[in-house]
């Protein structure tokens, strides 16, 4: 198949989903084309199979801000007509999705029909889903997609109590690339971060309110009393500020280490001890599951799609959202027993086996079949 996709390039779920989900595609022999204003961030090897195309977002001066819209639709007709494109699929409703429709009627105009399959990943629907501004468009362009799925079975569900949605929703979960994401030696690493032995918890975000920040510090605060130990800080955003000014008003700037965005993830996830996701609410939990393939215990919220990747008393432990207390509690229980926090290891690799990249990889291709097969000869 010659598949096109339309993504964020930044380093969110959605992105970093999109790009592993068409460089495993490339792999298998299809033709992937990235269509996007940036090359994003996790595709940094050659691959024959694997195409880039940027947007031009030019400015003009009669505009306030760059028609990114526009220009996204207009790429997209040309991609297809001489890429010869046989689906797109587009990350992230917003404007992805609203996009395509657009650019699939402008094509219909030169007698060619593209069939789209819309992802949602989550703020697209809990967040700027739910905004008045945005919420008819995004009902229009889930109705209006020839394929739609979605990240978790709370994230479909909440998608119906949302909006009027007139098309079923496919649930396939997101995955983890084994090739990448796995334990290896790094102890003369974990040396420099913890010399005397300290237990390693580790955050990874995009720093927004939703993802709690501080709460993680407060959790790690509580475990730093009674337990030697050093926190890392993965990501950036909105939130690092106040996070870090926490810190400091803690007196625990010397134990917690603000490490900004990074691309080799898989490495220091490799020395940690405990994962930290204490977010409102996540549709799937991305990063928990990266650190659960790196046989890494997580203490989470049970916000939203959470209670399906991280599974309560077995890979670590679930709690409501904002009780630090309770979350603090279960972070020192794990890492005060050692045989318990060995046996949470191996309980967290097993569930992660389950989102393999090469199980959930045949889910997307029958569904790109079903949606290729369906669209024969159809003209809207």
């Amino acid at each position: 198949m010659k598949i096109g996709i339309v993504c964020y390039p930044t380093y969110g779920g959605s992105g970093v989903v999109a790009t592993e989900l068409g460089l495993g595609l490339a792999r298998k022999g299809h033709e992937v084309h990235f269509i996007t204003y940036r090359r994003p961030v996790r595709l940094s090897v050659f691959s024959p199979n694997v195409f880039y195309h940027e947007v031009d977002g030019e400015d003009y001066p009669l505009f306030e801000f760059p028609p990114y819209d526009t220009a996204l639709a207009s790429k997209i007709v040309d991609v297809v007509q001489y890429q010869n494109l046989d689906l797109l699929h587009v990350h992230y409703a917003i404007p992805h999705a609203t996009v395509a429709y657009m650019a699939k009627k402008i094509l219909l105009t030169k007698g060619r029909y593209i069939p789209v399959v819309t992802t949602l990943h989550g703020t697209d629907i809990t967040l700027v889903g739910n905004n008045r501004a945005f919420s008819p468009v995004v009902e229009f362009s889930i109705n209006k997609s020839d394929g739609v799925t979605a990240v978790s079975q709370n994230l479909k569900e909440e998608t119906m109590r949302t909006f009027h949605i007139e098309r079923d929703i496919q649930v396939i979960y997101n995955f983890i690339d084994f090739h990448r994401f796995k334990k290896t030696n790094k102890e003369h690493f974990k040396k420099i971060i913890a010399p005397d032995g300290e237990r390693i918890l580790v955050h990874m975000s995009n720093f927004r309110k939703v993802k709690r920040v501080e709460d993680a510090i407060l959790i790690f605060q509580k475990v730093h009393a009674q337990i030697p130990s050093r926190l890392l800080m993965i990501g950036d955003g909105p939130e690092r500020q106040n996070a870090e000014q926490l810190s400091r008003a803690l007196g625990l700037g010397d134990e917690i280490r603000f490490l900004g965005k990074q691309d080799a993830v898989e490495e220091l996830l490799a020395i940690c001890d405990l994962f930290l996701m204490p977010s409102e609410t996540e549709s799937f939990g991305l990063a928990a599951l990266e650190a659960m393939a790196c046989e890494i215990p997580v203490i989470s919220s049970n916000g939203g799609g959470l209670p399906e990747v991280n599974i309560h008393g077995v890979t670590g432990f679930l709690s409501d959202p904002g009780n630090v207390d309770e979350m603090a509690a279960y972070a020192i229980q794990l890492l005060e027993n050692e045989e318990m926090l060995q046996q949470f290891r191996a309980n967290a690799l097993e569930q992660a086996k389950r989102f393999d990249l090469d199980t959930i990889l045949p889910d997307y291709e029958r569904y790109y079949e079903t949606v290729i097969a369906r669209s024969v000869n159809k003209v809207e």
